[in-house]
């Protein structure tokens, strides 16, 4: 199998790569929806809400899969305009639940229409050191003294806190996905798509693994406060299982079996930490969910539900593989 992947070309790669995550999807899918109709008059609330939860895993992998797969075909400046709308979105709903006052507008228009912009043009440029301290030196000393600018001092810390931190996570992580896409590594020059699919995959079969561990083997939670399912025995367990399935895919990648459990363990590590302390930022906020059931805030459908392990995940990963290969 790697030696078949090698011996294509890159986009032949991506294709066949993409022809069998589809395909399982496919399948995957219709035994769900074989299983739901089997069961759909089933008063078993545990299996109705095993079903339920089959359901939202599935529509996270098929738009995770299917935002990568859409900007891929389009190429890199269309895929960084992609992952632009997917941040703005996303920061968008961060902000929805957090209450903002009239000295915030300007600093709302800042960080949506020139920080936003700015840093996807970072990245679709390759100005990858301006791109990784843009937001966390420029920005993060820019928002302050345009919300004092404002004349309005209450709540000022938390108020400025609130909108770094949807920066941050929504706009900064989100923007190292096209940054890895557009990443020249050594020997490894045009590839960076697999990179993208390498953690997306890793990312996702961790979250994956660890859930259903934690429905079919409960343990006493570990931040029972924060999350009712998070505890270090299946979360170790998903991260092993999806960084040990991620080393099946390094031929696609620039790195060795072991370079690759490595750079897995660490994209899952970051990912699961991340998405831990998004759930306390939602239990902070009163919500389930950054989109609630029945209808998104913003249209989005839980749009940061689908994403925050991934906007953790990503600049971590670019950083490690940036800094590993000297890049």
């Amino acid at each position: 199998m790697s030696a078949w992947l090698r011996g294509l070309s890159p986009s032949e790669q991506v294709g066949a790569l993409f022809v069998l995550v589809f395909g399982l999807l496919i399948l995957v899918t219709g035994a769900l929806v074989t299983l739901s109709v089997r069961s759909r008059h089933d008063a078993d609330e545990a299996r109705q809400a095993f079903h339920a939860d089959w359901w939202a895993l599935l529509k996270t992998s098929w738009f995770m899969v299917s935002v990568f797969w859409i900007g891929w075909v389009l190429g890199e400046t269309a895929a960084t305009v992609l992952f632009a709308l997917v941040a703005f979105l996303a920061l968008r709903e961060f902000i929805t639940l957090s209450p903002t006052r009239r000295g915030d507008h300007r600093s709302l228009v800042l960080a949506f229409f020139v920080v936003l912009p700015v840093q996807f043009w970072l990245a679709g440029s390759k100005h990858f050191d301006l791109f990784t301290v843009f937001i966390p030196v420029y920005v993060f000393l820019a928002i302050p003294v345009v919300s004092a600018l404002a004349d309005d001092p209450q709540r000022f810390l938390e108020r400025n806190a609130k909108l770094q931190w949807g920066i941050m996570v929504c706009v900064y992580g989100m923007s190292h996905v096209p940054a890895l896409l557009l990443l020249n590594l050594r020997h490894y020059e045009g590839r960076g798509a697999f990179l993208v699919f390498f953690l997306v995959f890793v990312v996702q079969t961790c979250m994956l693994v660890q859930h259903l561990a934690a429905r079919h083997f409960p343990r006493p939670p570990a931040a029972p406060n924060v999350s009712r399912s998070f505890n270090w025995t299946t979360w170790a367990v998903a991260v092993l299982a999806a960084s040990s399935l991620g080393v099946l895919l390094y031929a696609i990648t620039p790195f060795r079996p072991l370079e690759t459990l490595a750079m897995g363990a660490i994209a899952c590590v970051a990912g699961s930490m991340g998405h831990l302390v998004m759930k306390a930022l939602k239990r902070d906020r009163g919500v389930t969910n950054w989109g609630p059931q029945g209808r998104s805030v913003t249209g989005a459908n839980g749009l940061l539900d689908r994403v925050d392990a991934l906007c953790f995940a990503a600049p971590v990963f670019f950083h490690s593989a940036r800094w590993y290969f000297g890049a």
